[in-house]
Order: structure tokens, then C-alpha cells, then sequence
């Protein structure tokens, strides 16, 4: 895993607001203060979420955007960029990768921090299609679009020159085989939470969650070794040299 002073730029692709606030907020926060440039991605604009069903869903849209704008400032970052796919219809197409693409040529990470491409039958939330579709998509884009210079010709991206990503982040991924990382966010998690409790319009029961949440983060540290009071985010990190 890249340490953060070999990191100048990362960015995040996620499918929904509020996606990345749960997987991954924390390490961005440690990212920003260390003073890593972070850009946000947002496939949808997560119109299909929420509670009430009382809010028309092109309110929603405008809702959660303005939600997840908030949740980036908490944790340093103000660099948001939001695709406008679908909620609930995203699918790992030649569009998605190309829009993706022409974001990772404008922004130049280092690092994509995005979904995994894997369906995992042992988590159902954590393997919503989007996610899915999402994940796949990006991995596309960082190999071999993004870094291809005949990719998409004649389009918006071709205009952009090519960039090839070092390492791609899987937010949850915890295992032994030496291919996943754990991030102390202890430092950051006031501002993880902060930031996840944003996006009120997704939480019935915003006490519920994060006393669930701060459980997780807890157990994850304590399963890995960290000091006891310890939290921390996982990641399956990809070397996409």
C-alpha cells in the first residue's frame, strides 16, 4: 500500500452518496491532512434512497447531492464530481467506463479508492448492483481505458491524456493473504461520523447506525491488532502498475 507522502492526488469512485462516508472516510480524512489532494466521484446522484416516500425522487437527487457536499467538507475534501447515472440501473457499460476515464485523466491519482467488483454472497448491502457495476466499470477504466491513448476515440476523453493509476483501494476487504490493509482512523473518526451523519436523509435512526457503525470500526481494529480503543477502515489494494 502507498504511504500517504508518496501520494500527491487520489480519488474515490463510489455509486451512491454516502458510499464512500461509509468505507472509506476516515482514510481520507488521514489522506487530506497529510495534504493528498482527494476528488469524489459520484456515479448517481442516489435517487433511489431514502425513507420518505413523500420526497419526489429529482428532489432526492438535489437532496443527497447537496448531503454528500457537506460529508466531503468534514473531512477536507471540496472537489466533487457527479456523473448522473441512474440510481438503481447502473451497469459496468462502455458509457460508465468512459466517463470515468475522462475523471481519472482530469484528476491524475495516484490512488482510486472504489467498490468492489466481486459479488460477495455473504453481504448482501455491501453487493447492490450499483456497487457491483461500479466497481467493475472503474477497474476498467483504470485497466486498460484510462491509460490506453487509442481509448475512445473521437469522444471527450480521447481529448485528455492518459494516465495510469498505481494502485486501486477496495474499501472492506479484510484478510491474511497479504493483499488487504488496515488504516488507523482514530484520529479521524469524529470526522468520519460527522460526515456520515450527513446524509439525513438515509438515517431513520441516526443513533442506531452509529452506534452500529462505531461498533464495526472498533472490532475491525481490535481483529487486526491495533491498541485496544483503536479504529479502522480495510482495503484490498490492487497494484495496477
Amino acid at each position: 500500500m502507498l504511504q500517504t507522502n508518496e501520494i500527491e492526488r487520489a480519488l474515490v469512485v463510489m455509486a451512491h452518496p454516502d458510499d464512500v462516508d461509509f468505507g472509506a472516510a476516515g482514510t481520507v480524512a488521514n489522506l487530506t491532512d497529510a495534504g493528498v489532494d482527494v476528488t469524489y466521484c459520484l456515479v448517481t446522484d442516489g435517487q433511489a434512497g431514502g425513507f420518505d416516500r413523500s420526497i419526489p425522487r429529482t428532489e432526492m437527487a438535489t437532496i443527497r447531492r447537496a448531503e454528500q457536499t457537506e460529508a466531503a467538507a468534514e473531512v477536507g475534501v471540496t472537489d466533487l464530481r457527479f456523473l448522473g447515472h441512474m440510481d438503481g440501473t447502473v451497469v459496468a457499460d462502455m458509457q460508465l467506463r468512459h466517463d470515468i476515464s475522462v475523471v481519472i485523466r482530469q484528476v491524475r491519482p495516484q490512488v482510486v479508492i472504489t467498490q468492489n467488483p466481486v459479488r460477495d454472497l455473504s453481504s448482501t448491502y455491501g453487493s447492490h448492483p450499483d456497487h457491483l457495476a461500479t466497481g467493475e466499470a472503474t477497474m476498467c477504466a483504470v485497466y486498460p481505458d484510462a491509460r490506453n491513448p487509442f481509448a475512445f476515440p473521437e469522444s471527450a476523453c480521447a481529448e485528455l491524456d492518459d494516465w495510469a493509476v498505481s494502485e486501486v483501494w477496495i474499501p472492506f476487504r479484510n484478510s491474511d493473504d497479504g493483499s488487504c490493509a488496515v488504516v488507523d482512523i482514530t484520529a479521524n473518526l469524529e470526522r468520519k461520523i460527522r460526515a456520515l451523519m450527513c446524509h439525513r436523509s438515509q438515517h431513520p435512526d441516526p443513533a442506531a447506525t452509529e452506534e452500529r457503525m462505531r461498533m464495526w470500526w472498533r472490532s475491525l481494529a481490535a481483529d487486526r491488532g491495533l491498541p485496544a480503543g483503536s479504529s479502522a477502515e480495510s482495503f484490498q489494494v490492487v497494484d495496477t502498475r
